[in-house]
């Protein structure tokens, strides 16, 4: 691109500042808000100590507050959402406060909320009105009702629309990281998946070293995921989509063995777990605050979808994730060791703020590999994030390292939260429940 183009678009881009001013306008008018509620709740409170609010009066005070409230919640929502979405990320992520929506905003998931939040404004106007109907004409009830409806119309529609569009636009980049990265199977036309050990492990040290960085404003791109599940330099140049989201390079890069959202999980399937402690991990503050989370329980109780979900959530927030069974951590730290570059490679992890170590337990490991997982425990000990699944309480795991375990769950556990669900195999019961239909 030329010199001048690229500074016209650094220009164009930089006028969303402009925007800024008018999000602060908008707190000025919530601080306008804040005081209407205060003057309408102390007249409510003067006629009720005076005797002169009768029961409808006061319905109709309540709902005015309740509508002054509804206002302003939009209006947060709109400061909030829009100022992180057009203007400038607000950099909130691991605070404790942070509202569970705005690690995954964007335009479409505003406007939908938008319109939820008019909704309900429009709803409590009808719902005054109704009670207060011997002095409303039936001229402004059937326009009332009629405009209330056409709120909820157009916001289904923009429900309905943003859904599709979203899973379009994912599709085309999931269809585009596909063709460029693999390309077609000449046999079968298809796209080469493998359920083994990626072989990328096999690659030369020099494709298994991690990228050079890359400036924030133009994000490595990141293919599909294939055959593996590391990402070798050439690889993420031929794949790039200037279309996908950073979120969406994160999470490809994170490579996923499938995509789970905490929203989507059961929590009436397992018999014993703590709801807290998940609402708790969703907000993050575990990887601002560098420190761990082990999912124990038997297979099928849903740790790896717990895994995942917290993984996917910390793409949204701006964080670099990696996501591998522990037979493929195995594999990857041999190769590095066998290479004499194993210092290299922990210190190259270290541009993931979180690492997810999924299935330990299932495998036991021979002491010199077990000594490997130690070395990467002990290197991100109080320096970033680990999560880490397994079928066995952590006083168990010398059935799996052997002599390095304690050592080892002395510095894993020493700063983590510690996720027990006991419970049947939900794939099991789905199972059984299909077979017995």
């Amino acid at each position: 691109m030329s010199q001048p183009s690229t500074t016209l678009g650094y220009a164009l881009f930089a006028t969303r500042w402009l925007q800024a001013p008018l999000y602060f306008g908008l707190v000025a008018a919530q601080g306008v808000y804040v005081y209407k509620f205060f003057n309408e709740l102390w007249n409510l409170i003067l006629r009720c100590v005076t005797g002169q609010a009768n029961e409808t009066y006061v319905m109709l005070a309540v709902l005015k507050l309740v509508d002054v409230v509804m206002i302003a919640n939009l209006l947060i929502m709109v400061i909030v959402g829009g100022y992180e979405t057009f203007v400038s990320r607000i950099g909130l992520q691991g605070h404790r406060d942070q509202p569970e929506w705005l690690s995954h905003v964007n335009s479409n998931v505003l406007k939908v909320k938008l319109a939820t939040a008019i909704v309900g404004i429009s709803s409590v106007h009808l719902l005054q009105m109704f009670v207060d109907v011997h002095h409303t004409s039936q001229h402004a009830l059937l326009w009332g009702t009629v405009i209330h409806m056409a709120f909820i119309a157009s916001a289904a529609i923009l429900a309905y629309m943003s859904g599709p569009m979203a899973e379009h636009g994912d599709r085309s980049h999931k269809g585009h990281g596909h063709a460029s990265a693999h390309g077609q199977d000449g046999a079968g036309g298809g796209y080469s998946v493998s359920t083994s050990v990626p072989a990328e492990f096999s690659t030369s040290a020099a494709a298994v070293r991690a990228p050079a960085p890359v400036p924030s404003a133009v994000p490595v791109p990141i293919p599909a995921q294939s055959t593996g599940w590391y990402l070798s330099s050439s690889e993420s140049y031929d794949s790039y989509d200037p279309y996908e989201t950073g979120a969406e390079t994160r999470i490809r890069a994170a490579r996923f063995p499938s995509r789970k959202q905490l929203e989507e999980f059961d929590e009436d399937h397992p018999r014993d777990f703590d709801r807290e402690v998940l609402a708790r991990l969703g907000k993050l503050d575990f990887v601002a605050s560098r420190r761990n989370v082990v999912f124990v329980g038997p297979p099928g109780t849903g740790k790896t979808h717990l895994a995942v979900g917290l993984g996917v959530r910390a793409c949204q927030a701006g964080h670099q994730v990696l996501f591998a069974t522990a037979a493929q951590w195995a594999a990857r730290l041999t190769e590095a060791r066998a290479a004499g570059r194993l210092a290299e490679e922990l210190a190259a992890l270290d541009a993931h703020p979180l690492l997810i170590v999924d299935e330990v337990g299932y495998t036991p490991f021979d002491a010199d590999t077990a000594h490997l997982f130690f070395q990467l425990v002990a290197h991100r000990y109080e320096r970033s994030s680990l999560i880490v699944t397994g079928d066995r309480p952590l006083g168990r795991w010398d059935e799996i390292f052997g002599g390095a375990a304690p050592a080892m769950v002395d510095r894993l556990a020493h700063h983590a939260e510690i996720v027990r669900l006991e419970g049947d195999s939900y794939r099991m019961r789905r199972a059984t429940s299909a077979w017995a239909e």
